[in-house]
């Protein structure tokens, strides 16, 4: 069965690559404002500020394209690290509470120290998202037996309720900056503009390309403590580098796009299904499988309550939520 998986990863990821693409050209075209093939083709080639169709394209369309791919994968990879990371498949950045102390900590530096840079809102997700994941690992490895899954999701739903809980304090006691914040709350590629993803982009690609990198090391430290050892492998460095690239990972994307959560939860857990339990396969599987994912919800976003738009981080809660569930009653697989 795993031999028979194997043969066909390459032209699946193939197929997966080109789907995102048509999804990308899809976000381009599909919303509010009719476009045309025409009109994208001449508004990247033959920009005409004067033309609506293309200012629609090239001030919303392309940025929230672009955001969109590069948050899902983010995202999903952070999901996939940190299930391969803990051992357990019910694990997501935003379900142990990592999403939510990078949101924590860039309302708080945006309401009470007025910091609206790039850089320094990233600067505080990464610094909430480090707070948040050393939190979960030290309280998750308390106790009898050490560090175990079923303690790391007690301890993460923890640790997500308290800065959610935090976070709500804030904006009660700070009601007047409510409006500043309430897309990153809610969760949104819309009205991102360009330029943050720009200056999120090679820090973000640079972990991106690490974890690719590290496919093998996390095959072997997926069978075990014990086993990964005797193998040679240095486990303390392997789950410092995991952290590290979560943080950054899930960090960038709240400063980008703000509270999107269960795309790292369901994602790795459909590439699982096509690449097998190989990391080398899982990890760019997870990448374009949750760029699409985003894509598509962002388009759908447009249409629900059209002329209005939902959040994103909407949609992708109630594809997660019934998914989580799932996984709950039939109890999945250790990864």
């Amino acid at each position: 069965m795993r031999q028979g998986i194997s043969r066909y990863r390459a032209p699946l990821l193939a197929g997966s690559i080109l789907f995102l693409l048509a999804a990308f050209a899809a976000s381009l075209l599909l919303g509010r404002t009719p476009v045309g093939w025409g009109d994208l083709v001449d508004s990247m080639l033959r920009y005409d500020p004067s033309v609506v169709e293309h200012i629609v394209i090239r001030t919303e369309r392309l940025s929230r394209s672009l955001i969109s791919v590069v948050v899902g994968a983010c995202l999903s990879l952070a999901g996939a690290l940190m299930q391969a990371l803990s051992r357990n498949p019910l694990a997501s950045t935003d379900l142990f509470g990592i999403n939510a102390g990078a949101i924590f900590f860039v309302v708080f530096s945006a309401l009470f120290l007025g910091f609206d840079s790039m850089l320094q809102l990233m600067g505080f997700a990464f610094l909430g998202a480090t707070l948040a994941a050393l939190a979960v690992f030290g309280i998750g490895s308390l106790g009898r037996g050490g560090m175990t899954p079923m303690k790391l999701v007690f301890a993460g739903s923890a640790i997500a309720a308290l800065f959610a809980s935090f976070t709500q304090a804030m904006l009660v006691t700070n009601e007047s900056g409510l409006q500043d914040v309430l897309f990153w709350l809610a969760g949104s590629v819309s009205g991102r503009p360009l330029d943050n993803l720009i200056m999120a982009l090679p820090l973000l690609a640079a972990a991106g390309l690490a974890a690719f990198l590290l496919g093998r090391s996390i095959n072997v430290f997926a069978a075990g403590d014990e086993a990964a050892r005797g193998l040679g492998q240095n486990t303390t460095l392997i789950k410092a580098l995991l952290g590290v690239l979560i943080v950054v990972l899930a960090g960038g994307s709240v400063a980008i796009v703000g509270a999107i959560g269960f795309v790292g939860l369901v994602v790795p857990h459909l590439a699982r299904a096509v690449a097998g339990r190989d990391y080398r396969w899982i990890l760019p599987f997870s990448a374009v499988m949750g760029a699409v994912l985003l894509l598509l919800a962002d388009i759908a976003a447009r249409f629900v309550i059209m002329p209005k738009e939902v959040p994103i981080g909407v949609l992708t809660a109630a594809i997660g939520v019934p998914f989580f569930v799932h996984l709950a009653r039939r109890g999945a697989d250790r990864v």
